[in-house]
């Protein structure tokens, strides 16, 4: 009987919530069903939320995650329970984004990884953080993020 690689999960299948913090929110992987194969992934989070640091207010921003596996794929929807660990997690945008990326990259080991944060103005100001890992192997399409820069009403 050939081992299922959707047995070691944790959250997949059962009720699960988000915790209530970035450490403690815990990612499961797979492994890649195709790890002869170089092809990239997106996820998308156009609601992605977290605290300022100073004023504790809510920041948003649309994140788009993009790599090309190794070894092993990070499971949707423990990417999604971790990313909503953020909403009470008080850190700069920067810091959001970066270390979104490296804790990826540290426990995925993907080929390559790039991790667009587009955040919305804070004090009328919009900023975006790009975060990216490794070289993309030769002959993998990756295709632009295309968010839209931040544009007011009208």
């Amino acid at each position: 009987m050939t081992e299922s690689i959707y047995e070691n999960l944790s959250q997949l299948g059962k009720t699960t919530s988000a915790a209530d913090s970035p450490e403690k929110a815990e990612l499961d992987y797979v492994k890649n069903p195709r790890p002869n194969v170089d092809y990239m992934v997106r996820f998308s989070c156009p609601e992605f939320t977290s605290l300022c640091p100073v004023t504790g207010q809510p920041d948003f921003a649309h994140l788009v995650l993009d790599y090309v596996p190794g070894e092993h794929l990070v499971e949707s929807k423990a990417l999604k329970l971790f990313l909503q660990s953020f909403r009470n997690h008080a850190a700069f945008h920067e810091d959001c984004t970066v270390g979104i990326g490296e804790r990826l990259v540290n426990e995925m080991k993907p080929k390559w990884l790039r991790l667009g944060g587009y955040w919305y103005p804070r004090g009328g100001i919009p900023i975006d953080v790009f975060f990216q890992w490794g070289k993309v192997p030769e002959g993998v399409w990756i295709p632009e993020q295309d968010v839209q820069n931040y544009r007011g009403r009208g």
